[in-house]
C-alpha cells in the first residue's frame, strides 16, 4: 500500500519538512521569453537524510510566509511519500 499524501494546509507543509531538517527556498528562473518567475524549492541538509536533496547553488533561502504565500499563488502542492521519506511540489487540480 502507498503512503504518498498531497499535503495544502500551511502547517502540515511546514511540520513535514522541518521534521526532515528542511528549509524553504526559491529559485528565480527565466521562461522562453525571458520573464522572470519563482520556483518553489525545499533544502534538506544531506548529513542528516541521505535520501534527500541536499542544498542546492542558486537556491535563496526564504521565510516560511513568503514560501507558502507563493505555493498559493502558484496553486501548488506538497505531495510526501511516507515510505520513501520523499517529496515533490506539484499543482494542486494534479494531485486531487
Amino acid at each position: 500500500m502507498t503512503q504518498i499524501h498531497t499535503l495544502t494546509r500551511h502547517r502540515d507543509i511546514q511540520n513535514w519538512v522541518t521534521d526532515r531538517h528542511g528549509i524553504p527556498a526559491i529559485a528565480r528562473v527565466r521562461n522562453r521569453f525571458g520573464e522572470e518567475r519563482a520556483q518553489l524549492k525545499l533544502s534538506f541538509q544531506r548529513r542528516n537524510r541521505p535520501g534527500l536533496a541536499s542544498q542546492d547553488e542558486g537556491l535563496s533561502p526564504c521565510s516560511w510566509t513568503a514560501w507558502l504565500a507563493e505555493l498559493d499563488r502558484q496553486q501548488l502542492a506538497l505531495q510526501v511519500d511516507m515510505a520513501a521519506d520523499d517529496c515533490a511540489i506539484v499543482e494542486r487540480r494534479a494531485a486531487s
